[in-house]
């Protein structure tokens, strides 16, 4: 399997630049990322969203490239907000590292399991054969 996902846009839904309404994956191996935090490799907290932000997408892209995936292979991206947290703040920090890599994504508002942890970002991805 070579094939990335393909994004599903109904013409009778809104067309986002930045998410696919529905992603269709190749059949094959999936890849589940468990909830990345803005955590360096030493596990120390970053201090506020956008690095919190873009280090948690650090991670998630870590974890893809160690299974031999990448964004181009993301079906689904679901990103965990603390209470207070502007969704459209949240996403201007993720295009420094995501880039425009649409997929489908949910946006939730959640207490962080970690003190102190601003986003929490997990993803599905196929994994090409």
């Amino acid at each position: 399997m070579s094939a990335q996902v393909t994004p599903v846009d109904p013409p009778e839904l809104y067309r986002s630049p930045a998410f696919a309404q529905g992603m269709i994956a190749p059949a094959g191996p999936l890849l589940f990322v468990g909830g990345q935090n803005g955590v360096d490799a030493e596990g120390a907290l970053l201090e506020g969203l956008a690095a919190q932000t873009e280090q948690a997408l650090r991670n998630l892209l870590a974890v893809l490239a160690a299974a031999g995936s990448g964004p181009a292979y993301v079906a689904r991206l679901t990103i965990h907000l603390a209470p207070g947290i502007d969704p459209t703040e949240a996403y201007g920090a993720t295009r420094t590292v995501w880039g425009d890599h649409r997929t489908a994504v949910t946006v939730l508002t959640v207490a962080p399991a970690r003190p102190g942890a601003l986003v929490e970002i997990d993803a599905v991805a196929a994994v090409p054969v």
